[in-house]
């Protein structure tokens, strides 16, 4: 089954850490996302660019709606993904636990729906 792990983080903090951690961070994360590859885990995975690029785009009665940033303002901003596969959701949860922004902010886990068709 493959799951989804939404990172959240506070843009704040990330963008305020000395090159040094920074730099850390990332180490952490190449790391990390070199073990699930090792693993057979990993599927996909991406960061995101801040949310000051984003753009939100809604339909209402037929109109399209475009506004400059995310949906809403909230102290964690999403920030990255993961798409592992994991034979349980504690395995998935074991997999978030491991991602580095888990110190800072948090990962929310999501199974990934089979839109397929096979019901097997």
């Amino acid at each position: 089954m493959q799951y989804m792990l939404l990172i959240y983080d506070d843009e704040q903090n990330i963008a305020g850490m000395d090159e040094r951690d920074r730099g850390q961070l990332f180490e952490a994360y190449d790391a990390y996302t070199e073990d699930m590859r090792q693993k057979g885990a990993f599927v996909a995975g991406a960061a995101l660019q801040p949310t000051s690029t984003a753009t939100t785009v809604r339909e209402r009665d037929g109109e399209r709606l475009v506004t400059d940033g995310p949906f809403a303002e909230t102290k964690e901003q999403l920030g990255g993904y993961y798409v592992v596969e994991a034979d349980s959701i504690d395995e998935a949860l074991d997999w978030a636990g491991r991602i580095p922004s888990a110190r800072l902010g948090s990962i929310e886990v999501r199974p990934v729906a089979d839109m397929s068709g096979d019901s097997q």
